[in-house]
């Protein structure tokens, strides 16, 4: 199982929200380039960079800082916010992103997901991000009636490379993860899922290892890392089996 580091940024620095509450910050960094490069040092293979402000915007918006990490780090990112066409994938992936996050848009623009995966095979992954097993979108302020599992059935059928799942009333809270929610979406699809929301302790990643059997292939954190609760090193060891 693969640990992600996360960045998420917001006016071009490196923040955590709490429950995606744009207006609940904690800034960590001022250069999330060095950051991605502390990841890299600590063992990370993959790192999930989000752009909170694009994900409200509906398009880019912290364009250099992604562009930095890109800079600084060889690793594998995949990168999610404001990507809701394709020439906005095309151009993210031409510029070195393994891999891009689609949120709001699969909900919202199903032709474009089909499209996305037909040209970028093994390359798009979809986020579904849900409240009490409800998706939300456009920066997790919209409700949308559907179910998760529902959404990543149909995520699946068109062929997306990776289901990523977040339990956002346990995001950036610490308290561990929504293992039930995790395995129901898991158990649902085909595709691998990689886990977010919540993961604090290396007990968090236990727990979440446990889901491994169910096609749970990483499980990503971030607030934890910045403060301390986990080592990046230990929480990879323990992944891997050690």
């Amino acid at each position: 199982m693969l640990i992600i580091p996360a960045i998420d940024l917001k006016g071009g620095r490196c923040v955590r929200l709490r429950q995606g509450r744009m207006d609940e910050e904690t800034v960590y960094s001022p250069a999330p380039g060095e950051v991605a490069a502390r990841w890299e040092t600590g063992g990370a293979e993959w790192i999930h960079v989000v752009d909170l402000d694009g994900a409200v915007a509906g398009r880019p918006m912290n364009i250099e800082a992604v562009k930095e990490i890109r800079r600084q780090v060889r690793v594998s990112l995949q990168l999610g916010g404001g990507i809701r066409g394709l020439q906005t994938i095309e151009e993210w992936l031409s510029f070195g992103i393994e891999r891009v996050i689609l949120g709001t848009a699969a909900h919202e623009g199903p032709t474009l997901i089909k499209e996305a995966c037909r040209r970028y095979p093994e390359r798009i992954a979809v986020g579904v991000d849900a409240r009490e097993g409800e998706v939300m979108v456009r920066g997790w302020r919209k409700g949308t009636s559907q179910r998760a599992v529902d959404l990543a059935r149909e995520m699946e059928a068109y062929g997306v490379a990776v289901i990523i799942f977040t339990d956002i009333s346990r995001d950036g809270m610490g308290g561990g993860t929504s293992l039930e929610q995790a395995k129901e979406v898991a158990q649902a699809v085909e595709t691998p899922v990689i886990v977010s929301g919540g993961v604090a302790t290396l007990e968090d990643i236990r727990a979440v290892k446990g889901l491994v059997p169910y096609g749970v292939i990483g499980v990503i954190t971030g607030r934890a890392l910045y403060e301390g609760t986990l080592d990046l090193a230990e929480a990879i060891r323990v992944a891997k089996g050690g």
